[in-house]
């Protein structure tokens, strides 16, 4: 009898141990890295401050774009998802997920950028014209982009033509003049002036501060989980930035900073730039 309850004892804690083992461990994926390597190459010295500042431990989840990851955290095989503000909001509306940290960038804003010379003055000038957004979806390429064309009085798809090119195939034809205009973001501006030295663009409307890339948790994961990835952004949030910006694909987050006080209230901004291009209900990503 005594050797049973030993027994018995020696696996009940086998299995609390590992319980225990199974609740520090998070899963983790990013919606815009696709493959492990990588994920890995990208985030790795991050996941190293991470794993050193919080006590937890860190899995790397690779997903191929945002579908698979809202199916992965749907299907419980993700716990945090780092991703944009648009995914952010049909993650919240299918999942219940919930923001726990804002990674933010500087400059994080949308634009309409022309040529220098293009007659056109302002947002409203582009009615009957064609427009170029970049990828369908994006918050900082096509929502907001729409939107400050919408403050200009012009309805999606029925006082311009939106169309959605490569970044440097929408500088062709704007030089071309097969469209009026292209939505970007602000640091975009920079990448298609060193593309086009022989070009100047004029910036014709600029939008407000977007709401920041943000890590969310799934429903599932334990309160103090997250409380403690939250707090671990919240002490120790230099170094890992400083970690993260290591590797030359986060650059954009160069001079920024994390927030743990974000709240799903943050993102309706976002909901009513998706209002803008006809959408009112956020479980499905746009262009799927």
């Amino acid at each position: 009898m005594k050797h049973l309850i030993l027994s018995s004892l020696v696996t009940l804690g086998a299995v609390a141990a590992s319980q225990a083992i199974a609740q520090e461990t998070i899963r983790f994926a990013v919606t815009d890295i696709d493959g492990l390597e990588t994920l890995q190459r990208e985030m790795g010295p991050f996941k190293d401050a991470f794993e050193a500042a919080s006590g937890l431990k860190v899995e790397f989840f690779p997903v191929s774009g945002r579908t698979v990851a809202v199916e992965a955290m749907a299907a419980d095989q993700v716990d945090f998802v780092l991703t944009g503000p648009a995914e952010y909001v049909v993650f919240n509306a299918r999942l219940n997920a919930q923001p726990v940290v804002t990674w933010n960038r500087p400059d994080y804003y949308s634009t309409l950028v022309v040529l220098d010379q293009s007659p056109v003055q302002t947002p409203a000038d582009l009615k009957g014209m064609k427009v170029s957004f970049g990828e369908i979806g994006s918050t900082s390429q096509h929502l907001g982009p729409v939107t400050l064309l919408a403050e200009a009085g012009l309805t999606y798809s029925t006082d311009y033509e939106p169309v959605f090119l490569n970044r440097n195939v929408a500088v062709e034809a704007l030089i071309a003049g097969d469209i009026g205009a292209i939505g970007l973001n602000r640091t975009h501006i920079d990448s298609i002036t060193k593309k086009f030295p022989d070009q100047t663009f004029r910036t014709i409307a600029k939008g407000v501060t977007l709401p920041n890339d943000v890590l969310l948790v799934s429903p599932t994961v334990a309160p103090e989980i997250v409380e403690t990835v939250r707090k671990t952004f919240a002490d120790k949030g230099d170094a890992l930035l400083a970690a993260l910006t290591t590797t030359e694909e986060n650059a954009k987050y160069i001079g920024g900073s994390f927030s743990a006080t974000v709240t799903d209230a943050d993102y309706d901004v976002v909901r009513r730039m998706y209002e803008n291009i006809g959408i009112t209900e956020f479980t499905e990503f746009v262009g799927q």
